[in-house]
């Protein structure tokens, strides 16, 4: 399917936009897992995109892909990143090192998994402003500062915090600090790669109401990455869903929910465990996920789709729009 029949909303619209995207971890000479295979997507201004999937979907990759940090031995074999945050767009994986400094930070922030565990547990909180405004060539410690406490006000903690060590804080203390850190800048986009998987069920609801609160307030756009589809309800404006590196199904929260198309998103729905129902109804996906280094032809979740047919085992179904801002690949999602 082409890039153009994913713009759905008007381009002046857009803020960042995925276009066949491919990342491999090159194992080897022969041996190379594609761990983001052909992956087209639009970042919406003001909107929290949710990306779902299980482990190991692609979904962290696809992320640092943004920021262009794939760690060793992965890397951007193909695609391109168009930022519209700048005038005229770039693309990310093609400027040079210097210009990625300004675009990490100031332009996209990311909250890597289990961010809260990075903070220097020699440092004081508010050194870690200091550090990281200097790191990106801000150099005026006072107001630093300033802009440390009003961010600290904005996730609820108070300015003296800045005096403490990490250890004297709580685990949705210090997530709270890392988001206020992530916006020290202020991004355009800002991505959380799982960031309530550490946390207790209380704090996890604490920290969604205040990115609602900060998505309202600071206007921000956010891609809000996790494996639990039941938080994506409190939060996201559209979901994407991952499988085996690959975009499966695109729909606005609401259709995903009580309308899903691919297989493998009923799956991941059926999975949810109900607090009113049966638990005993919740069912997991059979099967496992097929290898990326040489994967199969065809629809790569056809091993363990209960609908799959002939075609599925042998053709890769395109991601096909449905209208509505509705996409699928799938060749029964009918």
């Amino acid at each position: 399917m082409s890039h153009e029949k994913l713009q759905s909303h008007s381009s002046s619209n857009t803020l960042l936009s995925i276009e066949d995207l491919r990342v491999e971890y090159v194992l080897s000479e022969v041996l190379r897992v594609k761990a983001v295979n052909k992956v087209s997507l639009n970042v919406y201004k003001g909107e929290v995109l949710g990306i779902v999937g299980e482990s190991g979907c692609g979904k962290s990759t696809l992320a640092y892909s943004i920021l262009r940090l794939v760690p060793p031995p992965g890397r951007i074999v193909g695609g391109r990143i168009i930022y519209y945050g700048w005038n005229p767009p770039k693309d990310i994986t093609s400027i040079p090192e210097r210009e990625i400094r300004k675009y990490r930070w100031r332009e996209v922030s990311l909250i890597a998994q289990a961010a809260q565990s990075t903070l220097n547990p020699i440092m004081r909180i508010g050194e870690h402003f200091i550090d990281t405004a200097f790191a990106h060539g801000e150099k005026n410690k006072e107001r630093i500062i300033e802009t440390a406490k009003k961010l600290l006000n904005y996730v609820m903690l108070d300015e003296g915090i800045l005096d403490r060590y990490p250890h004297e804080l709580s685990g949705g203390m210090k997530q709270r600090v890392i988001i206020a850190l992530s916006l020290l800048l202020n991004p355009k986009l800002l991505i959380l790669d799982e960031p309530t998987s550490a946390l207790d069920l209380i704090t996890q609801k604490c920290i969604l109401n205040m990115l609602n609160r900060l998505k309202q307030e600071l206007n921000l756009t956010m891609i809000f990455i996790t494996h639990d589809l039941s938080i994506l309800a409190e939060i996201a404006t559209r979901i994407a869903v991952m499988y085996a590196g690959k975009i499966v199904e695109i729909a606005p929260v609401d259709n995903i929910f009580y309308d899903p198309k691919h297989p493998y998103t009923i799956g991941l729905i059926n999975a949810i465990p109900s607090i009113v129902g049966d638990v005993h109804k919740v069912k997991s996906i059979p099967g496992i996920v097929p290898d990326l280094i040489s994967p199969p032809p065809g629809c790569l979740f056809a091993n363990r789709c209960p609908y799959a047919s002939d075609i599925c085992k042998k053709v890769d179904p395109p991601l096909k729009d449905l209208g509505g801002g509705r996409y699928v690949a799938c060749h029964r999602y009918d």
